[in-house]
């Protein structure tokens, strides 16, 4: 298996990832303040990725050169969680996905900044067609649905946090100087758990940890390990070996995976008219992997 093919499965599985966090996100964003939740999260993940890293490739003293590096990584995918669960205070999660599925443009317009990346013609295809069955399953091909979205503070505060997490997939390869993923990850998650540390202290230290309602915890697990630590070794590795825009393509399949999430949390079901929307995003990362 060629290591682009292994870039795309291994964003294959971050989707259906980062999709669990948006079904237990919307259960507990008004819960807990989004940085201080952020902030434990990291460092969990950071400690598991960090034992990760000592068991397997080790941490050499070169992947310390230049920790300005970490800080920058770590504080945009700092901004993008903060930002998402600040969000979704107020939006609604259609309006959310809606959003979310800007990222792969965003993240082309970065890639062709910071790496000269060329979005193809093919690709430009691949991602139109992505976008609209994303769209198709976000608004469960109702037209009216779709006409009537509106733009409120929610969506806006979360735009910001996509444009963060754009920026993010390319600097991943521009600013790695051939750190494993495993490593690379464990630097970013420190950087951002002290920044975020940092900004949040206040907040941190008045929460009372004993009293949060149990939607949190679980979810706190969850962002940690699986949403977390585990998405961000995928995505290290996927940057590493994809262009910037194909990786962040794969965000059109979130909504789909968010779907099949809600009816494992025994949700309603969606319409038939849905699975059109769904053949449309794979069709969309065919036409991706078949260009790898």
């Amino acid at each position: 298996m060629s290591s682009s093919v292994q870039g795309h499965v291994a964003m294959l599985c971050f989707s259906a990832l980062v999709a669990g966090s948006f079904s237990l996100g919307v259960m507990s964003a008004n819960e807990i303040d989004p940085a201080a939740l952020t902030a434990v999260r990291f460092w969990i993940a950071a400690l598991v990725i960090g034992v990760a890293a000592w068991a397997t490739t080790g941490v050499p003293r070169s992947a310390w050169v230049a920790p300005w590096r970490y800080l920058v990584l770590g504080g945009l995918f700092g901004i993008y969680f903060v930002l998402m669960f600040e969000g979704l205070k107020t939006a609604s999660a259609i309006s959310a996905a809606a959003v979310f599925t800007l990222t792969p443009v965003l993240a082309a317009g970065f890639g062709w900044v910071l790496l000269r990346q060329i979005t193809t013609p093919r690709m430009a295809v691949a991602l139109t067609i992505g976008g609209a069955g994303a769209l198709w399953v976000i608004f469960r091909g109702d037209v009216a649905a779709l006409a009537a979205f509106q733009v409120g503070q929610g969506e806006v505060i979360y735009f910001f946090g996509c444009v963060a997490h754009a920026a993010y997939t390319p600097l991943v390869r521009k600013l790695n100087r051939g750190e494993p993923p495993v490593v690379f990850t464990f630097g970013m998650l420190l950087a951002g758990g002290v920044i975020l540390t940092l900004y949040s202290w206040p907040t941190l230290r008045i929460i009372d940890w004993g009293a949060l309602p149990w939607i949190v915890w679980i979810t706190l697990g969850y962002l940690a390990i699986f949403a977390s630590a585990m998405t961000f070794v995928l995505l290290q590795f996927a940057t590493l070996h994809l262009p910037a825009a194909k990786v962040m393509a794969y965000t059109y399949l979130t909504p789909t995976w968010v779907i099949l999430w809600e009816i494992a949390l025994g949700r309603d079901v969606p319409p038939v008219i849905v699975l059109g929307g769904m053949g449309l995003t794979v069709i969309a990362l065919l036409m991706l992997l078949r260009e790898a």
